[in-house]
């Protein structure tokens, strides 16, 4: 990989598929230094060969005993880093009439407690860069309630809070911190959904508003704005949202 050093670096989560992927290949292009992360290469294997700024560096972010060796494997790349976008994550939907509550662990494992552990590997290289950023993937599902995302939802909000509140610390270390909402994406993970999907965009679009958005370092973007008007409406209007969406009394 090359070490020129004046590339910033970044490293992004989830980069196997979707909108990592699609967030990849945007920085690669805009001249970033890439650290991507995911269990396995994936879909990243031809940019490995196209790109010498481009590493992989695997990690299972579930498994809290791999922190260590990744932010190793990080610094053997890079003695800071300039940004890391921690975007993987993981969808189960409940079903009431058999419900499997063990999801709420393997949900929240991946989606939360992952963002965390992923928050452990990085936040030493990021106090070492000179205007360091941390940008974390929460859900325009935390909007307003969906029928059975009980376990999605509630972990996506746990991220938006956690990365509020950590925006207040990290403020002490010039760190800034960006919580992103993106709606529904075309991705390996929604195409198996049974349900209408408004607004649906394609993982390159998610990521061009995504890069756009974050050269201003918002606290917080949401997108599609169509689809962020409409959740408004279901918060401000619960009776009415719930009679819309909730499965009809047997």
């Amino acid at each position: 990989m090359s070490q020129a050093m004046d590339k910033k670096v970044v490293w992004i989560t989830g980069a196997s598929s979707g909108i990592g992927l699609a967030l990849t290949k945007r920085y690669l292009e805009d001249g970033w230094r890439v650290l991507a992360s995911a269990r396995k290469s994936g879909e990243l294997e031809d940019l490995l060969e196209a790109f010498d700024s481009l590493a992989f560096v695997p990690f299972d972010m579930t498994d809290d005993s791999q922190i260590e060796a990744v932010h190793d494997t990080l610094s053997s790349y890079s003695a800071h880093l300039d940004c890391a976008v921690l975007n993987a994550g993981t969808c189960e939907y409940l079903d009431i009439n058999e419900p499997d509550w063990k999801m709420m662990d393997r949900i929240m494992s991946v989606n939360f407690f992952g963002l965390v552990n992923s928050v452990e590997v990085c936040l030493p290289l990021l106090k070492k860069a000179s205007s360091p950023h941390l940008v974390g993937v929460s859900s325009q599902a935390v909007q307003a309630a969906f029928p059975q995302a009980e376990a999605y939802g509630a972990s996506k909000a746990a991220i938006r809070y956690f990365l509020s509140s950590l925006r207040m610390d990290l403020k002490q270390f010039n760190v800034d911190v960006t919580c992103l909402l993106p709606g529904f994406v075309d991705t390996p993970l929604t195409q198996k959904n049974t349900f209408s999907m408004p607004f649906l965009m394609s993982p390159d679009d998610a990521a061009k508003r995504m890069f756009n958005a974050l050269e201003s370092r918002p606290f917080e973007y949401a997108f599609p704005k169509r689809l962020t008007a409409m959740l408004w409406a279901g918060r401000h209007f619960p009776k009415l949202w719930l009679s819309m969406l909730a499965p009809k009394t047997k």
